[in-house]
């Protein structure tokens, strides 16, 4: 909630103020008048005048252990690159409204998509964007082989699955209860784009998510294995093998591990990293209610770790959540500030490591849905998402409001 300020009587500040600081304040107005009439010194008048700083002047973005507010122009609306990844974010503004939309992450997979050559397998929850549509059926037309795998329910309710479905883009269900819950791509058997973000409106214009496209045929082929078998064998959940054929991808001197759920135990994988932080953690999080999890990052922070957290608000405060055990343990734990919704999954270790994908820190990601995550053992990747957790740690504390 946002404090009403005092207003200031004039008079009372007047009279309030020493002969000292009257004097001084004359002969500071003819310093500056001096200065601005020989040319050393450029003054702005009107913003000295009135109080204000000048408009080129630019805050920095408070660390989250400092406070403050961000600038309103602090957003990553321009995707992160290097030789071999992309990182992009999702930029929601409040309240949304088309003239103010970003559609930066959107036009990163377009890009992806119109790069394909041979193949693309795409295993996605939410498909709603008649853009990204768009762009598979041209890739389509120009001789790509294109597949999808998606949720049940999302295929029989969302127009742009029901649309490329009666276009003849073969589209493979899960049929079951749990939620097929991926969110990636493979281009051509050589790159993959995966993260939090479904190719829907909410996804991309309200909620923060994040995406990552990385160039690598060995990760590529764990990808694309994942994906034959929902799409050939049709295994999901608990039914698929654990077959992944690259766990450990180095690129450069980049360590990438890969982790599918259920089989691959992402949970148990999670904690025995978070079991080896030394100095900080610190995680965005949709959904946060595995016990373990939780438990490991309480017994670090007893340890001497320092633990940050940002919690989607919606949820948090229900006795499954782990928002409420480790405030009680006074860890720096907050709720986000997005009025529509945070919907990373992300840890970042030391600053050194991140972990990100689809895969919400729960039991049911855990052992019931399709899900992936990769843990980048790289610094200046994991710096990148701390910035997006600088950014979402200072919006926790000043939310927007209408």
């Amino acid at each position: 909630m946002t404090k009403k300020q005092k207003k200031n009587d004039a008079n009372s500040e007047s009279n309030d103020l020493s002969k000292g600081k009257i004097v001084g304040i004359v002969v500071l107005g003819i310093f500056l008048l001096i200065g601005s009439a020989t040319g050393l010194i450029n003054v702005d008048w009107k913003a000295a005048l009135s109080g204000e700083a000048p408009n080129e002047a630019v805050s920095t973005p408070s660390k989250p252990d400092q406070g403050g507010s961000a600038p309103a122009t602090s957003v990553a609306d321009t995707p992160v690159n290097d030789e071999w990844y992309k990182i992009f974010f999702t930029t929601p503004q409040y309240p949304d409204k088309s003239e103010t939309r970003k559609q930066t992450i959107m036009d990163g997979l377009i890009e992806v998509i119109n790069s394909a050559q041979s193949s693309l397998d795409i295993a996605i929850y939410e498909l709603d964007l008649a853009e990204i549509g768009e762009a598979i059926l041209a890739a389509r037309e120009r001789g790509v082989a294109v597949r999808l795998v998606s949720d049940t329910d999302e295929v029989e309710e969302l127009e742009t699955l029901i649309w490329l479905d009666k276009e003849g883009i073969p589209i493979v269900p899960d049929e079951r209860s749990p939620i097929m819950h991926n969110k990636f791509v493979v281009v051509d058997g050589r790159a993959v784009w995966t993260g939090s973000w479904n190719f829907t409106p909410n996804g991309t214009y309200r909620n923060n998510n994040h995406a990552i496209y990385i160039q690598s045929p060995e990760l590529a082929q764990n990808y694309a294995a994942e994906f034959e078998e929902m799409f050939v064998d049709h295994a999901f959940g608990p039914k698929s093998p654990t077959n992944t054929p690259n766990p450990r991808v180095i690129i450069g001197d980049t360590l990438i591990e890969t982790c599918f759920a259920p089989e691959d135990k992402c949970s148990q994988q999670l904690t025995q990293l978070i079991r080896q932080a030394q100095q900080n953690i610190r995680f965005m999080a949709f959904s946060f209610t595995h016990d373990g999890i939780g438990r490991i990052v309480r017994d670090r922070a007893k340890a001497g770790v320092t633990v940050q957290g940002i919690f989607e608000t919606r949820g948090s405060e229900t006795t499954y959540s782990e928002f409420g055990r480790m405030k009680k343990q006074k860890l720096d734990v907050v709720q986000d500030g997005n009025p529509y919704t945070l919907h990373h999954k992300v840890f970042i270790i030391d600053d050194e490591t991140v972990v990100l994908g689809s895969f919400n820190f729960s039991k049911n990601a855990d052992e019931a849905n399709d899900e992936n995550l990769l843990i980048i053992h790289n610094a200046d990747i994991a710096a990148q998402f701390l910035a997006e957790f600088e950014r979402m740690y200072v919006q926790a504390q000043n939310p927007p409001t209408d």
